[in-house]
């Protein structure tokens, strides 16, 4: 994933602005001002950690002499009882970046720690898992790298980077055939170059697709294990394939062995339990 730094500088930015507002006032009340202190991130639940690089962007931001000291690094399995990084600084500066931070970590690390337990289901397949754009705004940018520690593959980051021809466009536009012509058509006048790919629901569409071509991967909607297999041998090595709709981890290797190329789950980023985590106070 292509992502400009500053756009992840402006987002963490914001979060702090939204958060810190006029200032952490329970802490100014509290705290001595030229209090210094330490801090310790504890993982308090196996998984998979991701988001310290981000924990320490969140830190810089409210004040750039904290001393952050990473442990571990993005992608490391954690168990209950590992200490992620340190951090030490003003006491203030500390506190008032702590929920901040622990609400990147833990949300991260619950993605990247799903998403590694499902590339697992997949072992000695080639099949590869991809994210969808089922994301919190403003939060994708996060999401989706917290998907790629985990061992998934990001589909397209947003709107812009590639033409998906879904259900509601085919029937907006009249059908499979109507809708791919469309797009060749828009492509070539506006002069864009992006990978298309095509939603079929039935073995009609799917038909009706491969009669026109010229686009890269048709994503199988909601079909059975053995419609997904029918699918893959009528493709064949035409177009890459990709299986979506409903694959959880029960079913998530069947759909694999039936040689579709790639595997979407909107779950990896929309219905995720965060990694429990806290920063404590070194005394």
């Amino acid at each position: 994933m292509n992502v400009n730094p500053l756009f992840v500088d402006d987002l963490i930015r914001l979060a702090v602005i939204e958060d810190l507002g006029a200032g952490d006032h329970t802490s100014l009340a509290t705290i001595p001002e030229n209090a210094n202190g330490k801090a310790m991130l504890l993982v308090k639940e196996d998984g998979i950690i991701a988001g310290i690089e981000i924990a320490s962007k969140v830190f810089h931001e409210i004040d750039p002499e904290i001393n952050f000291i990473p442990l571990l690094k993005d992608g490391d399995k954690v168990c209950n009882g590992d200490v992620a990084f340190t951090v030490e600084g003003k006491s203030v500066s500390l506190l008032s970046a702590e929920r901040l931070a622990l609400n990147f970590l833990q949300r991260m690390s619950g993605i990247a720690t799903k998403t590694n337990q499902l590339v697992s289901l997949l072992n000695g397949l080639p099949t590869k898992l991809l994210d969808t754009r089922k994301t919190t705004p403003n939060m994708r940018v996060f999401e989706k790298e917290a998907v790629r520690i985990g061992g998934g593959y990001n589909h397209r980051f947003g709107l812009y980077d590639m033409i998906l021809i879904k259900n509601n466009h085919i029937d907006f536009a009249g059908g499979v055939i109507k809708a791919l012509e469309a797009c060749f058509k828009y492509l070539k006048l506006n002069k864009i170059d992006v990978d298309i790919e095509i939603e079929v629901r039935n073995l009609d569409e799917l038909n009706q697709a491969i009669s026109v071509g010229g686009f890269k991967r048709i994503m199988l909607d909601n079909f059975s294990v053995e419609e997904m297999r029918r699918a893959v041998s009528i493709i064949g090595h035409q177009f890459e394939t990709e299986a979506s709709g409903g694959i959880n981890e029960t079913t998530l290797r069947a759909y694999a062995e039936t040689g579709v190329n790639y595997i979407s789950v909107g779950a990896l980023t929309h219905h995720i339990k965060s990694l429990d985590m806290s920063l404590r106070a070194v005394v």
